[in-house]
């Protein structure tokens, strides 16, 4: 038998294209002569296989089916998370079957704990987010051919990237509700049931907050004072296991703070980027009114797609939107929605003047005229989202 191979993990917040990936993954396979009764194909959200949740009778049963396949079996095992202690089953299957094992899953809680040591340096995880702008202007441009690169962002900046939109040209109030089964589905089952929470209510109004204050630094301490002005008492370490709770569903990316004098990580204050900015207009809404702040979100989750480290930096009392590191390069990146006075320009230049280095300084912003300036780069945003950075 061959030597087990890596066990390849995808994750996720819901409906952003996990299933998809093992989809084109078995259209590969099969492209390269892999016949399909090679495949072994579950989704543990179906109601059907609910007797697989039990990791010893999923392993019994795969390891039948691995049996009687000529040559090696391919495993596709869809929201593994449903499985009660998958690691076993699959740590066995790794080691006793000739089996190539692709997994997906919801919730980053499935990666930490006791059974996930069992696998430790035997799987690749890989993090799948929504539609970056350039795709989701592909996939929409097979729907409405020749859509201009404009017109495509006006509806990328009102219903963001869910793979689903983009495929299927949803008219808007049809995505408004498809987003919405999405958060639905993300709180009751990532969030609530996975950490026995049971104030839902409270869950709501913490993900209503951050996402009002999408980019915005702020403490559990000040969500606190919030409540308390609502004559609602919530502890801090309340707040804080809820929101680690929306973290761990993929909700939400916590972003935080670097002193670049001090060349130190600040352990507060730090800020929350949704994952898909069209569920911020879904079930808060006010996209167009808070623009520059979803703007911010398009550019911090263009940088996590394309692998950087993301920080916001921090030069005494001003902020720079965010610091990318990846294999050693650095960009700086300024976010606003219009240079529209030379105030403002001073400004969102001048943080990056400050820097005393020779990697490349971006300002990002809605303006369609080049206001580039002492080796700073000014791009247009969608520009800037379908560039090479």
């Amino acid at each position: 038998m061959d030597q087990p191979e890596l066990i390849k993990i995808f994750t996720g917040i819901r409906r952003s294209g996990k299933s998809v990936m093992l989809e084109l993954i078995q259209m590969d396979l099969r492209a390269k002569g892999i016949p399909q009764s090679n495949m072994l194909i579950f989704n543990f959200e179906d109601m059907n296989l609910h007797e697989f949740k039990d990791p010893k009778i999923l392993h019994d049963h795969l390891k039948a089916k691995i049996n009687d396949i000529k040559g090696r079996a391919y495993l596709f095992l869809d929201e593994i998370q449903e499985v009660n202690n998958w690691e076993t089953c699959i740590n066995s299957l790794r080691v006793n079957s000739n089996a190539d094992i692709y997994i997906t899953g919801s919730n980053a809680k499935m990666l930490v704990g006791e059974y996930i040591t069992l696998l430790a340096g035997r799987y690749i995880e890989t993090r799948i987010y929504p539609f970056s702008f350039m795709e989701f202007h592909t996939a929409l441009n097979e729907k409405i051919e020749g859509i201009s690169v404009s017109e495509a962002f006006k509806l990328y900046l009102k219903q963001g990237g869910m793979p689903f939109l983009a495929n299927q040209g949803l008219s808007q109030n049809d995505a408004k509700q498809y987003l919405r089964d999405i958060y639905a589905s993300v709180v009751i089952k990532d969030i609530m049931k996975r950490n026995s929470f049971r104030d839902v209510d409270l869950l709501d109004r913490i993900i209503m907050y951050v996402l009002a204050n999408t980019g915005k630094t702020f403490s559990a301490t000040s969500i606190a004072k919030f409540f308390k002005n609502e004559r609602r008492t919530v502890s801090t370490e309340t707040i804080l296991n809820y929101l680690k709770a929306c973290e761990e569903a993929y909700l939400f990316s916590k972003i935080s703070r670097f002193d670049i004098p001090g060349k130190k990580i600040l352990t507060v204050n730090e800020k929350y980027y949704v994952a898909d900015h069209g569920l911020r207009e879904a079930v808060y809404g006010f996209n167009e009114r808070d623009i520059e702040l979803v703007l911010e979100n398009m550019v911090c989750l263009e940088l996590l797609r394309r692998g950087y480290n993301v920080t916001v930096g921090r030069i005494e009392n001003k902020e720079i939107d965010f610091i990318g590191r990846r294999n050693g390069d650095i960009i700086y990146i300024q976010v606003c929605y219009l240079l529209a006075s030379q105030e403002t320009i001073e400004r969102e230049f001048g943080i990056l003047n400050s820097i005393a280095d020779n990697f490349p300084k971006f300002v990002v912003s809605m303006d369609e005229l080049n206001f580039s300036r002492n080796g700073i780069q000014h791009k247009n945003i969608r520009e800037f989202l379908v560039s090479e950075i």
